[in-house]
């Protein structure tokens, strides 16, 4: 079946966008990872942050952002208080820093209800994969193109995919949320 490999990827990929999106989320160290989604306003034009500056970790604490133009500095500094990261970028004209300051227990509860959101978000994708994947079988087995033993044994297959997936995505929210809950 052609379909099978199909939905492996795409729950491949679902844990993927759900990995990026929580690379994003601030654990109280540095990580480049959280500026990924930052777009700078860069001669009349949204360009990736990571495209027009280096960032580098200079120590667990601190972000460095050193833009290839220094011209630029103004416009990422702008950017990165737009992207409400809650870190304020300081600059010397030449480069930026963030200092990642100590995660507060309130900050770390609402860091917590929003990974808790992207992981129900990706098991919506999951399962609206599944509901695709089942429908798919039941139309073949409507045109007679596969028998109803085998669409029984798909869907089941199917199911144990997606049980599996499911699983995938709490381990990845759990362990983004010991991160978030190390002092």
């Amino acid at each position: 079946m052609a379909g099978k490999k199909t939905l492996e990827e795409r729950i491949e990929v679902t844990k993927q966008l759900l990995k990026e999106d929580l690379n994003t989320v601030r654990a109280g160290r540095a990580n480049p990872a959280l500026l990924d989604k930052i777009q700078v306003e860069y001669y009349g034009v949204r360009t990736p942050l990571k495209a027009i500056a280096n960032i580098s970790v200079p120590d667990p604490r601190t972000l460095l952002i050193s833009p290839f133009d220094p011209k630029s500095v103004g416009s990422i500094e702008k950017a990165i208080n737009e992207a409400n990261i809650g870190i304020n970028p300081s600059n010397d004209g030449k480069v930026i820093r963030l200092a990642i300051p100590q995660l507060t227990e309130e900050r770390r509860k609402e860091l917590v209800k929003q990974i808790k959101r992207y992981g129900e978000e990706s098991k919506v994708a999951i399962r609206n994969l599944r509901r695709d994947f089942n429908d798919d079988l039941k139309k073949q087995e409507k045109a007679g193109e596969i028998t109803e033993d085998d669409m029984k044994r798909e869907l089941d297959e199917t199911q144990k995919k997606i049980d599996k997936a499911i699983k995938d995505i709490d381990a990845i929210i759990d362990e983004k949320h010991k991160e978030l809950m190390e002092v």
